[in-house]
């Protein structure tokens, strides 16, 4: 048995990255674990420095010990009281699996390359969201390093990766982790994750992580196998025991894990699933803990923080001093239940409660959460909170995300259960929005490829995924035909994780969807008013069964107006509607339409402004002010549109009149 070195361990506790865990300082070594239902710790070094190493006991459950002549590389695991081994439960590294021996890394080893790099802000974004093991063939970091340049030149400012924490398997989702310091190994070493960081931020782009702190995963938890205290076994998650954030060193461990991802991987910021799950009743909320040290991780980069929480608590993103959690945006589920069933027309299970008319849409646009506390018949209970106040960068929206897609018999993407063309005009009033919005990997290629769930365990557990799976697939009564349930992608088979993988194009320049949402970004980010992201300045009104227009209102007279037409043809396009006024001396230009050619569109008839207008069907069109002919006003006004107000500089072209 290997002697520690006592002297060495003395000054080593102060310089630690983390509170627990193996960590290279001063020529070895040193390893902390907490393991309070036991009362010996042994390190089994394994490998060709092969030995064993006693830790000392310390205060509150923890061990600790310094080994010398070791370093990164180092596979080892942890004997309890003669028991195991098992390995760490703060493991940097697995490369193994959950199942195997841990590994020590030294993250100082990496050479970064984004010293100049400043992080993140919440305006002005736009989030894609991907999963590591499916946005590529190779489903590998420096695989997934090629496609970012495409989504550079597509205009997305920002990556949301899908969970990479170790899980069990081979494939899967990630909401299963087990390990929650260690990135999942068919993807890439840690050094390779910390490359795929450092290349976005060299191209402008940023990228955070989706965490999961509700519960660990059912195979691989060795976490209890050191102390009963991880878990609250009285208290559900949904997915099992739930987190025990009564339990300090719980505590402690999951707060270092908000850090360590910020810190050892330079993230700008992290999405944490299912909030409504994260139980803790004490004052100081774990979720602002985890917030303020993820904050204190970035030092002086600007990182940012999202919460998924199906309750819709703006709790989450109110001030820490105002008693919230400190956090800079929510997940919207709402605007896609509208959008989705106003696509569709299909109304099962969660989608009960939408109507999916012009109304609800325009809510979406100008309020955010539809759902603010009203009674919802899905749950028969209330759902959300007043949100009214709270400005709409703050809310993420998507008409696709994980979940979404796979929610459904077949994981069908939209375009493929919509027409075109409702999918263009609806993409187009998304974009446009004045909240952050969210892609889905695939979407910009137009991909037809289905998102299904998929996860690697053994017969037994994967027989219990499978059965958990059709049961939540139950809600949406369609699901449970006979016929269609012998269809059903089983989610343990390697053929499903395969089906979900992405197909490149040849050129993704020629793809509709990709000029779609690239040109619908360009306008976004280049246009004042739609950059402004100011809901408050929004007004919206319908105008048909599935029509209704938007007018963003900028300083004196400058506006936009989209007229959105998710149904037949309007013809005459309702013109009592005082949102369709142009501004004094002014007409309504064309700007942007869904239908062109470009997208794979038809094209709308001519906008006249001395003659009624046809809104087409399954289209959407986007309209700005243009100088009018000469017009009575226009020489009652004299010079004053140009001299007194305020009007953007593109509109001081206008012709004044002689």
């Amino acid at each position: 048995m290997s002697e520690m070195n006592e002297a060495s361990t003395e000054g080593i506790s102060a310089r630690r990255r983390l509170p627990v865990g193996a960590e290279v300082h001063d020529g070895g070594v040193h390893f902390r674990v907490w393991a309070a239902k036991r009362g010996a710790v042994e390190v089994i070094v394994e490998g060709p420095d092969a030995r064993r190493i006693a830790l000392e006991p310390e205060a509150d459950g923890y061990f600790s010990g310094f080994a010398t002549g070791l370093g990164a590389g180092t596979r080892y695991r942890y004997r309890l009281d003669g028991e195991g081994p098992f390995p760490d439960p703060v493991s940097r590294s697995q490369p193994d699996g959950v199942h195997g021996p841990s590994e020590v890394v030294d993250p100082s080893r990496f050479a970064w390359t984004d010293a100049r790099w400043m992080g993140v802000e919440l305006r002005g974004q736009v989030l894609y969201e991907l999963h590591l093991g499916t946005f590529t063939a190779e489903g590998t970091w420096d695989a997934a390093v090629e496609r970012l340049p495409r989504l550079v030149e597509l205009g997305v400012t920002t990556v949301e990766l899908m969970p990479v924490a170790e899980f069990a398997g081979e494939f899967g989702w990630g909401y299963d982790g087990v390990d929650l310091f260690a990135p999942h190994h068919p993807y890439g070493t840690p050094d390779a994750m910390r490359r795929f960081v450092d290349r976005a931020h060299a191209l402008g782009l940023g990228v955070i992580l989706d965490v999961v702190y509700n519960h660990f995963g059912p195979d691989g938890t060795y976490h209890t196998t050191f102390s009963e205290d991880y878990l609250h076994h009285e208290r559900a998650s949904g997915w099992g025991a739930s987190i025990n954030f009564d339990s300090a060193p719980t505590r402690e461990f999951f707060i270092a894990n908000a850090g360590y991802w910020i810190d050892e991987f330079h993230l700008d910021g992290l999405r944490l699933d299912a909030t409504q799950a994260i139980h803790d009743d004490s004052k100081d909320h774990v979720i602002a803990a985890m917030t303020r040290r993820a904050r204190e991780a970035a030092g002086s980069r600007s990182i940012l923080i999202y919460a998924e929480n199906e309750a819709q608590d703006v709790r989450m993103i109110r001030p820490q001093a105002d008693g919230g959690h400190g956090l800079d945006g929510l997940w919207n589920d709402d605007f896609h239940h509208a959008a989705k069933v106003a696509a569709t027309g299909r109304a099962e299970a969660y989608y009960g409660d939408y109507q999916g008319t012009p109304q609800e849409l325009i809510s979406a646009v100008k309020w955010n959460f539809l759902f603010q506390g009203q009674v919802v018949k899905w749950q028969q209970k209330r759902r959300g909170t007043y949100a009214l106040d709270v400005e709409a960068p703050r809310f993420v929206t998507y008409l696709e995300n994980h979940d979404q897609v796979a929610n459904s018999a077949k994981g069908s993407r939209l375009k493929t259960i919509t027409s075109p063309g409702r999918y263009r005009a609806l993409t187009a009033l998304w974009l446009l929005s004045p909240q952050t919005p969210m892609l889905f990997q695939g979407q910009e290629l137009g991909s037809e490829r289905p998102f299904l769930y998929f996860s690697d365990h053994h017969d037994e557990l994967a027989a219990a995924v499978c059965k958990g799976r059709l049961d939540e697939l139950s809600g949406f009564r369609s699901t449970t035909l006979p016929e269609l349930r012998e269809a059903l992608a089983d989610p343990g088979a390697r053929s499903t994780f395969s089906a979900c993988k992405l197909e490149e194009p040849g050129d993704h320049r020629e793809v509709s969807e990709f000029r779609l949402i690239r040109d619908l970004l360009k306008l976004r980010r280049e246009d004042p008013i739609f950059r402004a992201q100011d809901a408050l300045k929004v007004q919206g009104a319908v105008i048909g069964p599935e029509a209704f227009v938007l007018r963003f209102f900028a300083e004196a007279y400058d506006s936009r107006l989209i007229l959105v037409n998710l149904g037949r043809d309007l013809y005459p396009t309702a013109n009592t509607e005082p949102l369709l006024a142009p501004p004094p001396g002014m007409d309504w230009s064309l700007l942007w339409f869904s239908e062109h050619p470009r997208y794979g569109g038809s094209g709308i008839p001519p906008i006249e402004p001395e003659q009624p207008w046809r809104a087409s069907g399954h289209s959407a069109v986007v309209l700005t002010p243009r100088p009018a002919a000469d017009r009575p006003e226009i020489a009652e006004m004299g010079s004053t549109l140009v001299e007194d107000y305020d009007i953007h500089p593109a509109l001081r072209e206008r012709r004044k009149p002689s």
